[in-house]
């Protein structure tokens, strides 16, 4: 371990509660970042564990043929920034933008980093629902499904169909799109084996289902049958209702979830589930 994760310099400064706290982020690689930054203001070590790769569909052409007719659209309806920029990427191919759609198009959106990623686009959104899961949006929408035509791009593979079902039901004409996919990464980084080998990690944090079910596959192929092991005093700590069921599914337990479900929200989650532990002597 590092010398700043040993040293503890800032341990009980009440402005920094997670100092000297050892947690991992399991997002995907390229949206570490954001995460990361806040950890780090609240004081903790923070350890990669990139649990997703993020990459385009199997197949283009439903979301191609989709945007071609956006002017047949009433809403659009995303529930991830990784939804946003393939939305945005695929019709700049066309010679058109986010900030340029119909006059006619309203846009959802499920949570505040895939609100504020409209905005910085100049698209900002016009609808985004209390609490930041896809059940929230569909109980608060501001207007009645019937006679609508929605647009929801989404994960290829994994995501929930909650949306879709819902607004159906309603009488809404939905098309659903694969819009990007998300794979699992080849294997554990050597720093995060180091430290669950050593268990000096106090806290790992999931921001998806799918992040709790790659880790689960690459804790298994690095630690072998008794992988769960390796998490035995480890806190989990989840996004939201259904990041933590997997928890549960995949891990056998969740000992914090966060509220409200965004990154805020976790690393309050992880600030009281670490509360009271004492702190791990590192080698």
């Amino acid at each position: 371990m590092s010398e700043s994760i040993c040293s503890r310099p800032d341990q009980g400064r009440p402005d920094r509660p997670l100092a000297g706290r050892l947690v991992a982020i399991t997002r995907a690689e390229q949206q570490l970042g954001a995460a990361r930054g806040l950890f780090e203001a609240a004081g903790a070590s923070v350890l990669d564990l990139p649990a997703l790769v993020v990459t385009p569909p199997d197949d283009w052409g439903p979301l191609d043929d989709a945007l071609a007719e956006l002017e047949d659209f009433h809403w659009l309806i995303v529930s991830s920034s990784n939804g946003v920029d393939a939305v945005e990427e695929r019709l700049r191919r066309l010679g058109r933008s986010l900030s340029h759609r119909p006059n006619g198009l309203r846009l959802a959106a499920v949570g505040r980093k895939t609100a504020a990623r409209l905005e910085e686009l100049g698209a900002a959104a016009d609808f985004v629902p209390p609490a930041f899961v896809a059940d929230s949006l569909v109980e608060h929408f501001p207007v009645s499904g019937w006679g609508l035509r929605l647009l929801l791009p989404r994960v290829q593979s994994g995501g929930r169909t909650v949306l879709a079902e819902a607004f159906a039901s309603a009488g809404a004409r939905v098309v659903e799109v694969a819009a990007y996919e998300t794979r699992c990464p080849k294997g554990l980084p050597s720093a995060a084996v180091a430290a669950l080998e050593q268990a000096a990690l106090e806290a790992i944090t999931f921001s998806s289902a799918k992040t709790v079910s790659h880790t689960a596959r690459m804790l298994e192929a690095a630690f072998g049958a008794e992988w769960r092991q390796t998490l035995t005093n480890t806190a989990i700590v989840s996004i939201g209702p259904q990041t933590s069921l997997r928890c549960r599914e995949d891990l056998g337990r969740v000992d914090a979830e966060a509220d409200p479900h965004d990154l805020d929200g976790l690393v309050q989650a992880c600030i009281e589930a670490l509360r009271g532990r004492p702190l791990r002597v590192l080698p």
